[in-house]
């Protein structure tokens, strides 16, 4: 499975559209290597770990200095003083940013929710331009320094890749189709909570971009993706176009990106904006909560699709809030103003 932030299509599209023959080849030499690493998510297995209350941050930064062996050399670890290096140290809080939301918010003990030990490795490849969670950790580029600076500024980045792993830990969502579009949603959600509850914004006050300050200053663009509104991320003659629907009347059938699965999840992705913005406040308190236990409940199939996800969520905000609430009917109006009738 290739979980990485990066939409394949920027890549293609760079590989193929540039007269720049070196972003051309930086393109072309990250897909590749995202390609092995979608290899090595296949061959990883995840044992049942039992839950744990002992909510203690276990954090390890490796550097890679522009190998692609991981994890790489060892470089800080937990209660370590700072590296003095921006990309490792970055790393090291946004890993423990990442963890005590989720212990504050849905009282999770990290990643499987039994203090599982986060890692990350950073300087990976050279210009690497992606970020990745290959089952058992975090993987950062430095990206090119021209389109991309490096995968470790947005916090939004880290907390989307972590997520990634509760989906594994959980529902253990399929890569593909519909069901491979809500697991990267999911880790959109989140990973957008993350960055929201670090800075106590409101659900009106967020920005809803996934990648925000990720992309160079010459790209036209705000980021990789728009929860907000979908396929209005950026628009480059380098990357092209955000590709993203934001309702099933523009669904995208492909085979391509495991049946379109960073395209499609625009979808879901706006669903979500729409219930948080419509019940307020903080998102993370009754949106996020709604998605969180629903992600964590018996309704979830690996395969399932926006529809069943969907009534889950329904279920979950009537079960958590009252049949006849307002939070119901804010998550159905939210699924109805996508196109998706559960």
């Amino acid at each position: 499975m290739r979980c990485t932030i990066l939409p394949p299509h920027m890549l293609e599209h760079l590989a193929d559209a540039t007269d720049d023959r070196a972003l051309r080849e930086m393109a072309r030499r990250t897909l590749v290597m995202s390609a092995t690493q979608r290899v090595e998510r296949r061959v990883t297995t995840v044992a049942p770990a039992a839950p744990s209350e002992d909510f203690v941050p276990n954090r390890a930064v490796h550097d890679a200095r522009h190998r692609e062996q991981l994890p790489g050399d060892p470089v800080r670890t937990e209660g370590q003083d700072s590296t003095g290096d921006e990309t490792v140290d970055q790393a090291y809080e946004w890993l423990g940013v990442t963890f005590d939301f989720f212990e504050q918010a849905y009282r999770r003990n990290s990643i499987d929710g039994a203090g599982l030990k986060l890692v990350s490795t950073v300087h990976y490849g050279r210009e690497y331009a992606n970020a990745f969670w290959n089952g058992r950790q975090m993987v950062y580029g430095d990206g090119d320094g021209e389109l991309f600076l490096s995968f470790t500024g947005p916090l939004e980045v880290t907390g989307h890749e972590l997520v990634h792993g509760v989906t594994q830990h959980t529902a253990a969502l399929e890569y593909y189709g519909q069901s491979g579009a809500l697991n990267e949603s999911v880790s959109d959600v989140f990973g957008s909570l993350v960055r929201q509850w670090h800075l106590r914004q409101t659900a009106d006050e967020a920005d809803w971009i996934i990648g925000a300050g990720l992309l160079g200053p010459d790209v036209n663009g705000v980021g990789l993706r728009s929860m907000k509104e979908p396929g209005t991320a950026y628009d480059d003659p380098r990357l092209g176009r955000d590709p993203q629907p934001g309702h099933m009347d523009d669904y995208v059938e492909t085979y391509r990106d495991n049946g379109g699965v960073h395209i499609n999840s625009g979808i879901p992705n706006r669903a979500f904006y729409l219930a948080a913005t419509a019940l307020g406040g903080h998102a993370w308190e009754k949106a996020g909560r709604i998605w969180y236990d629903t992600l964590t409940g018996d309704a979830m199939k690996p395969a399932i699709e926006f529809a069943a996800f969907a009534a889950a969520t329904i279920d979950t905000a009537g079960r958590l809030y009252g049949a006849g609430g307002a939070e119901v009917r804010a998550v159905q109006k939210a699924w109805s103003g996508v196109g998706v009738e559960p």
